[in-house]
């Protein structure tokens, strides 16, 4: 029986775990964190993930909450007037609906669900000098925590990385409460809410650890009105400002929030980071090679919502690459090549999300507006958020553009 060491127990490393679980494999996991300090902790992200991502994991017997969650159907875009009001606000369908569940929910039953498989997990923080010994001891070991000095193993890589500061300061704050939107009140949606200038608001339906909540999530360009939480505020602080910056740039949003409250004492979360894509192979100083996955060696900034979706697919195809590997020997050759297959497709999600932090260009701009009075457009850039490989044919390409929007609008 093969054995695979995997460090960290976020989406990617324990959907792998337990998809190799299934196999037969003889899997280690190694998590910093119990499922029960996981569930008294802070929130870790916002985690919408859409059909094809949540599919992998109904494949693997993974959706224990799927029952329970909200199920998003669609993804609306508002952009703000100077006036306060709204420039543009429409609404895309997705072909098949999006959920959101805590990580704290998920990451801790998934742990529990993947000893009761009969895989091993080891409660302990991992050091680069733990793994040389350990790399001796497994056929392959995989690094899958996106924190911590273990992500230093991996180089970053230019050639695919163009930013190298924060491109948003980022701020999270879970929440009950929150009243129908009046637009489609008996319609759950993720609401992309821009302000030219200024950053974006997000506003997602999720699943909690005590129910049905929304999660505000503000995306501020550094130095502008967004970059305020370097004080790091406690819990209650951090939504007053929330809702007062709401007042002031979405105010239609605010409306929703008279009645809102936090889902919890750990329910708010700040930070940024830049984009970047890192060499897949780490080189341990006693010569040992260790695999990075997801947010290990592709983070992308949370903008276009790709996190865990790129987590889910990126266990996936290491999963179907591990297998396809047989007795094989699980070297730096074949590391590499099991990236550049997961690449074939995060290299869309990468190359759209970086261009979405710039200011749209005309043509996007053209497409937004379309949408507002077409459905079929809007429907087509919802569904992106679930497939971002479609976006190459219509949406990157002026002239590509212009011919799919004279396919869908009178002549």
């Amino acid at each position: 029986m093969r054995k695979v060491l995997i460090v960290g127990a976020g989406q990617a490393g324990l959907q792998l775990a337990l998809g190799l679980v299934g196999h037969d494999y003889d899997v280690t996991v190694m998590s910093a964190r119990t499922p029960e300090e996981i569930r008294g902790g802070r929130v870790m992200s916002t985690q919408c993930m859409f059909g094809p991502a949540l599919q992998h994991e109904r494949d693997l017997g993974l959706n224990l909450w799927e029952a329970q969650a909200p199920r998003v159907e669609g993804i609306g875009l508002s952009v703000a007037a100077p006036d306060g009001g709204r420039a543009l606000d429409w609404l895309g369908r997705l072909d098949a609906y999006a959920q959101s569940v805590d990580q704290r929910v998920k990451m801790a039953g998934w742990l529990e669900l993947l000893e009761d498989r009969g895989a091993k997990v080891v409660y302990h923080g991992v050091t680069t000098s733990d793994l040389d010994p350990l790399t001796g001891l497994y056929d392959l070991v995989v690094i899958a925590a996106g924190k911590g000095e273990l992500v230093q193993l991996f180089d970053r890589d230019p050639g695919r990385s163009p930013y190298r500061t924060p491109q948003r300061v980022l701020s999270v704050v879970y929440v009950h409460g929150m009243e129908p939107r009046p637009e489609h009140p008996d319609l759950r949606a993720v609401r992309f809410n821009a302000v030219p200038g200024v950053g974006e608001l997000f506003v997602i339906p999720a699943h909690t650890l005590s129910g049905d909540c929304d999660i505000l999530f503000f995306e501020g360009l550094p130095g502008g009105p967004l970059d305020c939480w370097d004080d790091r505020p406690d819990p209650a602080e951090h939504l007053d400002r929330t809702l007062s910056l709401m007042r002031r740039y979405v105010p239609w949003e605010h409306d929703r929030c008279r009645a809102v409250e936090l889902t919890d004492d750990r329910a708010t979360l700040v930070g940024s980071y830049a984009p970047v894509v890192r060499r897949p192979v780490g080189v341990l100083p006693a010569g040992g090679r260790v695999l990075g996955m997801a947010d290990v060696v592709v983070a992308n900034d949370p903008l276009t919502g790709q996190g865990s979706n790129n987590a889910a697919k990126c266990a996936a195809s290491y999963l179907d690459s591990v297998l396809a590997r047989g007795d094989e020997p699980f070297d730096e050759e074949w590391m590499h090549g099991a990236f550049e297959a997961y690449w074939e497709y995060a290299r869309h999600v990468t190359f759209w999300t970086n261009a979405m932090l710039q200011p749209p260009p005309e043509h996007v701009m053209r497409i937004f507006g379309t949408a507002a009075r077409v459905p079929a457009v809007a429907d087509r850039f919802a569904n992106a958020f679930g497939d971002p490989t479609d976006l190459e044919k219509w949406f990157f390409d002026p002239a590509l553009t212009d011919r799919y929007l004279a396919s869908v609008t009178p002549a």
